[in-house]
């Protein structure tokens, strides 16, 4: 009795076959999840960045309300560049009056200054804005 190879020759290479499928797919898959962890990270350190720059914005508008400019607005809005991150400082400032619709001495003013820094294009995959804002009474 002699067996017949001839018939069972293809098994090994259809299993050898699936078998490289399978790890091409997972290898893409890993791949894949390796490049969007890397973009969710650069992301999340470029949004500490931006949040710095807007307070640093905050900080800019703060110090020209009480040192620069007393009891005044800077030009609204004020554009600064921070590292590469466009900042936007706007001010608004209001004379607080009491209920008798006179303005207590020294004429009392609340100040609203609101920074927010961006960088990238609005739409795109790499954009980031943040935005901070304080309340100043002088």
């Amino acid at each position: 009795m002699t067996r017949d190879h001839a018939q069972q020759g293809g098994f090994a290479a259809i299993a050898a076959i699936f078998l490289v499928v399978v790890l091409a797919a997972l290898g893409g898959f890993m791949l894949t999840f390796s490049n969007t962890q890397q973009r969710t990270s650069t992301q999340d350190l470029q949004g500490s960045h931006a949040y710095w720059a807007a307070r640093a914005g905050l900080e800019w508008g703060i110090f020209n309300v009480t040192a620069v400019i007393p009891s005044a607005c800077p030009a609204s809005p004020t554009g600064l560049v921070i590292n590469a991150f466009t900042v936007t400082v706007t001010c608004t400032a209001q004379t607080y009056q009491d209920e008798g619709g006179v303005a207590p001495p020294p004429h009392t003013r609340i100040f609203q200054l609101t920074a927010e820094a961006t960088l990238g294009a609005v739409g795109t995959a790499g954009r980031i804005e943040r935005s901070v804002s304080a309340s100043l009474e002088r």
